[in-house]
């Protein structure tokens, strides 16, 4: 058993965390995390109102009696999206933990602490971090550039990324980008995280709802196939290496093309339609992080979870003696 803050904190066995996915956080994949000891988030965007949502966490609730918590990802959109009435919902249901995303939680983090309701930020840089310190969020996730989805644009990888978080804030950090294994895990904690946020991963779990051609692709492909599309827009993300992202990449070579010129490639809706519902996975963009290249199998998320905590802690006992060879003491 390994204990941190963070599971102190979320009342969860396991320091691994399922962190909100668009298109894959739905009620039967964060029932069987929790079940299995982790962490995990409903992504509250699925739903269109807050009714919705509060359906979805019924939904989930009644698949496990484990801790569970809803993710927020704030952004700009077109679209109005009901984040005061998704805040109303979360605490009306008695959620108690929170993953907030993109743009900083100020505006809903007096309604979360007078319902005694955690919030976890994710971050992609230690000054943005330290930033929603100051505000009061109770745990940071740092993404590192090998994470999946929108990666910041300092490019530092976890290595680095990491140990500077742990050591510039006071609350704890959640290391995220290319966590995939127990391996990650002990090094992640060996670095100074209290937990790991393991997101491709859990896509390729057998609970896992997206479509199995997209799990088995998720198996096949290395650490190398990945594309990082909306460079020049300022906006990174990391996805599957594919025909519809190879052709962004190449469009987007073109500095002075904007949003128009790729809008019907990158659109979510068909990312979630044509490849993780229906199983085509050269019909459009889907996030995968580097991890991809640590991932062999589709195990279910009991086997995923025990199988991760189990190496760590064989890790951890063994040491550095199990590497390298130490000069004894003088």
């Amino acid at each position: 058993m390994i204990r941190t803050r963070i599971t102190e904190m979320a009342g969860v066995e396991a320091p691994i965390i399922m962190g909100g996915m668009t298109g894959v956080g739905y009620a039967p994949l964060v029932a069987a995390a929790a079940n299995a000891g982790a962490l995990a988030f409903i992504t509250a965007h699925h739903s269109s109102t807050a009714e919705e949502l509060a359906t979805e966490i019924k939904r989930c609730r009644s698949m496990t009696d484990k801790p569970f918590g809803v993710n927020l990802t704030i952004l700009p959109s077109l679209n109005a999206i009901p984040y005061d009435e998704y805040r109303r919902a979360i605490i009306e249901c008695g959620v108690k933990i929170v993953e907030t995303a993109g743009r900083n939680p100020v505006d809903h983090l007096p309604d979360f602490k007078a319902a005694g309701v955690k919030v976890i930020h994710k971050c992609t840089s230690v000054r943005h971090a330290l930033s929603a310190e100051k505000l009061g969020v109770d745990a940071i996730s740092i993404d590192g550039f090998e994470a999946a989805g929108h990666i910041g644009e300092d490019d530092v990888g976890l290595m680095v990324l990491l140990p500077a978080a742990v050591d510039a804030l006071k609350i704890p950090v959640i290391a995220s980008g290319g966590m995939a294994d127990g391996r990650s895990l002990a090094a992640a904690l060996m670095l100074g995280a209290e937990a790991v946020n393991m997101g491709t991963r859990f896509m390729a779990t057998k609970e896992s709802e997206i479509h199995e051609n997209v799990k088995r692709q998720i198996v096949a492909n290395s650490e190398r196939d990945t594309s990082l599309t909306n460079r020049t827009l300022k906006n990174t993300s990391r996805v599957a290496r594919n025909a519809v992202s190879e052709e962004v990449v190449e469009i987007q070579k073109d500095a002075s093309l904007g949003i128009e010129a790729v809008r019907h490639l990158v659109s979510g809706i068909r990312g979630r339609a044509q490849v993780l519902q229906a199983g085509d996975v050269q019909g459009g963009i889907w996030t995968a992080g580097q991890s991809q290249g640590l991932i062999h199998d589709i195990p279910s998320c009991k086997e995923l979870v025990a199988r991760v905590v189990g190496q760590a802690e064989e890790r951890m006992r063994a040491g550095v003696a199990r590497i390298v060879e130490l000069a004894p003491a003088e």
